[in-house]
């Protein structure tokens, strides 16, 4: 294994900034890990971990050494009568692990299809799409502790997940009202693979209104895992740009969770706001509506601005192989003019997706 210095990083990030790392290295097996972790001067040197890129903003060049993950393999870990386990390394793409499952016969993730980014990176976000979040098909995963060098393995608890959340987006740090330590994984740990339970029987998961447009036009009423996948597949290509030809991270922005009076008062002011009931008795707000409705659509600062087909949707207006791209500090001022329009009208602070480096 070779630590690389001065790496362009430009086609490692979805969004296609430019941008350097000061070291980079390829992490291929663990064993790449561990030698770097055993080596006397980048033991102690910070790190950064890096995936698919689909879920980072490069405001700058890059000083702690990139770790890029690029561990691949998949297989059956076993199967029982509620449900098949699978695993694969974390750098295997995300959308080709869905569709070999579905291909094995193992349906349970199709609602996720098409997702950019690594297996490894889906945990420290818990993706999710269409009704499905990852925490819904986990089993656990393994992982290296960066500053100890050990192998330890984490349930779903234990990942502490939560929307588009997990124990590896935090930090440790005291918290002295509650006069304990809160556990963080943040720049400490590198995810080696993941194991995910699909179940068994399996139940198509419907409700959104996109899907049940597809249904309609199909006339389906029980589609199949194949047939979820196909339609999740099309409903994201007609809304979301191709991050090859188009620079973006998907979809910049959550969608916020309000309480019913917060909900009730936006709809009588916007009675077309977009809005879905969730459990616990709160709403979650379209964040893309939220921002269409304050007239982003289209809108640009320099070569950054918002996709024309959906206002989630943050884009590179320059090449994504040339000089003449946005910068992450033009990304990032368009997303805080954004965000100050949507919370003067709506009084709502929407927060980032993506990781701002």
């Amino acid at each position: 294994m070779l630590v690389q210095n001065n790496v362009p990083l430009q086609a490692y990030n979805s969004f296609h900034i430019l941008a350097k790392a000061n070291a980079l290295a390829h992490i291929t097996t663990q064993a790449d890990i561990s030698t770097l972790l055993a080596d006397p001067f980048w033991a102690s040197e910070p790190k950064f971990v890096l995936g698919g890129g689909s879920n980072v903003i490069l405001t700058g060049d890059v000083k702690p050494l990139v770790l890029k993950v690029e561990i691949l393999g998949r297989r059956l870990v076993a199967e029982t009568d509620k449900a098949v386990i699978v695993e694969a390394g974390a750098g295997e793409s995300w959308h080709d692990f869905v569709a070999w499952t579905l291909a094995q016969g193992w349906p349970g993730l199709e609602n996720m299809a098409l997702i950019p980014g690594t297996v490894g990176a889906a945990p420290v976000q818990n993706i999710g799409a269409y009704g499905v979040e990852l925490q819904d098909r986990f089993d656990s995963l393994d992982a290296i502790d960066l500053v100890t060098g050990q192998v330890f393995t984490l349930n779903a608890a234990q990942c502490a997940f939560g929307y588009r959340d997990s124990v590896f987006k935090h930090s440790s740090a005291a918290n002295p009202d509650a006069g304990q330590q809160a556990i963080g994984l943040k720049d400490r740990a590198l995810i080696l693979r993941v194991r995910f339970a699909l179940p068994k029987p399996w139940k198509p998961v419907l409700g959104y209104l996109d899907l049940e447009k597809k249904m309609a036009e199909h006339g389906v009423d029980q589609p199949t895992a194949q047939q979820l996948f196909d339609w999740v597949c099309e409903i994201r290509r007609a809304k979301l740009p191709d991050p090859a030809v188009i620079g973006n991270a998907g979809s910049f922005f959550k969608n916020p969770t309000v309480t019913p009076e917060q909900c009730a008062d936006i709809i009588g002011r916007d009675p077309k706001v977009v809005f879905y009931p969730l459990a616990d008795g709160s709403f979650k707000l379209a964040a893309g509506w939220l921002i269409d409705a304050c007239g982003w659509r289209g809108k640009s600062v320099g070569k950054a601005g918002v996709y024309e087909k959906q206002a989630l949707v943050l884009v590179n207006r320059g090449s994504v192989d040339g000089p003449d791209g946005a910068t992450g500090g033009e990304v990032m001022t368009l997303a805080k003019a954004i965000q100050t329009s949507v919370y003067e009208r709506f009084g709502i602070w929407l927060e980032p997706e993506p990781v701002v480096v």
